[in-house]
């Protein structure tokens, strides 16, 4: 046999090994049912592991139900608040791991103009509307396995909470080393607004655990949106130089959460969009968490201009979560990559209007590792 043909078997062999290697780091996507709803609607649940990462979500809401890493010793652990049945989530949920949707955080007194028209949506939030009224959180999306992961598909029609156009969106969840990318997608057949986010309460020493106020966040955004007395963007966009909303470099949540700042004692905490500094709209590293107990870290890599941060302000407990763990005050936090809140309101904010012929597209990323 000559040494050419040698060589191309000795190749052969090696790519075999590499894809083997590769079929086996590959994402394993399993299904059950998670039961029904209220009105007898199954609800799946998908468990998306590599080995090293395991994230279980849900139809309904297209829920993020549990997210388990490994801490600094290589010990997994759920770092995502949640609720072990599909009553728990109709009942009582705030939003736990939710996507949301049509418009991700408030839209001031329920309404906005566009094209001239007015349009009137739900107030579920004091005068305002959160998260799009009952929005895509509250919906039972459509899924189907996709390579490394699953993607839900949903239609709200024209109308549908007082929105207007009928958007077509799919979500994308793959899971790949120590990434869960979460790929959103829209098309609309009128003029329409939309914002969509993830909403998943964070708490880096596991679910459960007890406050995150030792836990240490770092934002790259050197301005953030202040609020009125119900949490609307007064329309300012200020520095956060000089204040307790300065997470250029690492603090511990509850550093300055108690510090008697004004914009604190408006959302009881942090509860605010930080503009960041990235204007690319390509993907960067806008946040990072870290928790000193357990090692554990986030990244939140996003295109979106803002993110924002909430440190569990509105838990009220003992909330019974799950796995028999109870949730309180303070025991989780957000960081919910999005446009401006009441951006429809604000000419001077980024647009946040999708027509007919456009396609609405981004994509966030949470990354998780360990350090010492």
């Amino acid at each position: 046999m000559s040494a050419k043909n040698l060589i191309s078997i000795a190749l052969g062999i090696f790519f075999l090994g590499l894809c083997a290697m590769n079929m086996e780091a590959k994402t394993k996507v399993s299904k059950a049912s998670f039961g029904k709803t209220s009105d007898g609607t199954p609800v799946d649940i998908y468990t998306l592991s590599d080995g090293a990462i395991e994230a279980r979500i849900m139809t309904y809401g297209g829920t993020i139900v549990s997210l388990k890493t490994p801490d600094r010793n290589g010990q997994l652990g759920d770092i995502v608040l949640g609720f072990d049945s599909i009553e728990a989530y109709q009942a009582k949920s705030p939003f736990f791991g939710a996507i949301i949707g049509r418009y991700g955080n408030r839209i001031a007194k329920g309404h906005f103009a566009l094209n001239g028209k007015t349009y009137t949506l739900p107030t579920n939030d004091g005068p305002n509307t959160l998260h799009g009224g009952k929005g895509f959180d509250k919906a039972v999306w459509n899924a189907k396995e996709i390579e490394g992961g699953i993607e839900l598909s949903y239609v709200s029609k024209d109308g549908d909470q007082g929105f207007p156009g009928a958007l077509a969106t799919t979500v994308r969840y793959t899971l790949e080393g120590n990434d869960l990318k979460i790929e959103y997608a829209a098309t609309t057949d009128k003029d329409t607004v939309v914002n969509l986010t993830n909403h998943s309460y964070f708490n880096l020493a596991g679910q459960g655990s007890g406050d995150i106020l030792k836990q240490v966040v770092q934002i790259n955004a050197s301005h953030y949106t202040p609020v009125d007395a119900t949490l609307i963007p007064t329309g300012e966009i200020a520095a956060v130089a000089g204040t307790p909303f300065d997470f250029l470099k690492p603090h511990a949540i509850g550093e300055r959460i108690n510090s008697g700042n004004e914009q604190l004692k408006l959302g009881i905490g942090y509860d605010h969009n930080w503009v960041l500094d990235n204007k690319t709209g390509k993907i960067a590293l806008a946040a990072k968490a870290y928790d000193p107990s357990s090692g554990r870290t986030l990244e939140v890599l996003t295109d979106q201009p803002s993110v924002q941060f909430y440190s569990g302000n509105h838990l009220e407990g003992p909330l019974a979560g799950k796995d028999g763990k109870t949730y309180n005050f303070r025991d989780a936090f957000c960081l919910e990559t999005q446009h401006y809140p009441d951006s429809p309101n604000h000419p001077k904010f980024p647009s946040t209007e999708l027509k007919p012929g456009q396609h609405y597209h981004t994509v966030t990323i949470f990354r998780f590792g360990t350090q010492k």
